[in-house]
Order: structure tokens, then sequence, then C-alpha cells
């Protein structure tokens, strides 16, 4: 029995044994890559956030709840162009997570490989979430400030928000625009992750994948 087919035995071990550790890794990071691209594709185009309810990004709370106040006085129109600018933002951020998705794929471990195979539905995506999270924040966060900028009720925000941030009267991710639609880019991002590993597990054949067939085969 391989290292990594030992050290999995407790989690469906007459099935497990029947993998190489050279098997498992590979149809892990493949699995992990597939998912990770395939989240990409969809949120790293025009459209991919504004058009997708399930990752659409809306006003911050304090905007949305001054919303009908701020319509009243004349302010609609920017209103829709700051959530328009902030979803094509997050759109633009998201491909600059792939070279850090790689990085967390090639550093993948026994130990790290034994939690995914363990876990449940959505242990690839929380693999990544660990491994990226807080990069990602920091990576995002001036490409969202370089398109939201360009929008003066963003600018405003910021201005009213630092004031507010300084009395401990908002949280930090609704601190600025940019840090409110990089935290949320960074959740819809492991959101579509998510799905994507669902779906590898469902019906691991269909990925058309030899090794991901191989290795989630055994696990359903």
């Amino acid at each position: 029995m391989s290292i990594l087919s030992s050290v999995l035995v407790p989690v469906h071990a007459a099935d497990l044994s029947q993998l190489s550790g050279q098997d498992a890794n590979a149809g892990l990071k493949a699995a992990l890559e597939q998912g990770a691209n395939a989240a990409l594709s969809k949120l790293g185009v025009q459209g991919g956030f504004l058009n997708n309810e399930k990752v659409r990004i809306p006003l911050p709370s304090i905007l949305e709840k001054t919303k009908p106040i701020l319509k009243l006085s004349g302010q609609s129109k920017q209103l829709d162009e700051l959530v328009v600018s902030m979803n094509r933002a997050a759109e633009s951020a998201v491909p600059m997570a792939k070279p850090l998705l790689i990085d967390a794929v090639k550093s993948m471990s026994i130990a790290d490989a034994k939690a995914i195979l363990g876990g449940g539905d959505t242990s690839v995506t929380q693999f990544f979430k660990e491994k990226t999270a807080k990069p990602l924040s920091v990576k995002f966060m001036p490409i969202v400030k370089g398109v939201t900028d360009k929008v003066g009720l963003a600018g405003k925000y910021n201005g009213v928000m630092e004031k507010a941030k300084k009395l401990g009267a908002v949280s930090e991710q609704e601190a600025t625009v940019e840090a409110y639609v990089s935290s949320r880019a960074v959740d819809a991002l492991y959101l579509m992750i998510a799905e994507e590993e669902k779906a590898i597990r469902k019906d691991p054949l269909g990925t058309g994948s030899k090794i991901i067939g191989k290795v989630f085969g055994l696990l359903k």
C-alpha cells in the first residue's frame, strides 16, 4: 500500500487502497485545476458578476439602506453606475487569481490530500480558501480601485466611510468601495469553485479526465 493510501485508510479504506500515491495526487491536482479554471472562466468575463444573480455585487449595506433618499435627491443614475462599476471591477480582478490558485495546487501536501479526499463536498474549495484568501484580497484591491475610482459616488462613499471607520461605526470590509468589492469577489470565486467541485464529485467521469474519474469515482 502506498504512503498516501495508508494515511487515508480510515476513509473509504477498501477503495482508496487501490490508488497509488502518484494517482491520488495527480487526480486531486487535476480536479483542483479544473474546478479553478472553470470558476475563473465564468466569473472573469464581461457579465460574469453583473449577469449572475448568485454573485452579483449589490450596493454596500449602508448605501442600500439610504437608497430611497439618494434616489429622491436625484442620485439614482449614480447608484446604478456604481453597481455596474463594482461588478465590472470584480470581473476584471478575478483573472488575477489564477497564479495564486495554481501555486496552491502545486503546494498540495499529503496532509492536504488526506483532508480533501476525506472531506465533504467542498473540501477542495476549503483547501483553496485556506491557501489563498488573504493574498487574493490584497491582489484584487488595486485592480478594483482603478475601476471604481472613476465613479463619483465611490469617492463620496469612501470619504464618508473614512470618518465612520474612525468612530468604529463601519466594518473593515465596507470601509471603502474597493475593500467591499474585493471581499465579495473573493467570496464569489470560492462559491463558484464549490459548485464546480460538487459537479466533479457527482459525475467524475463526466469531467472527461481519466485520472479524475479514477480518483473521485472511488469516493462515490
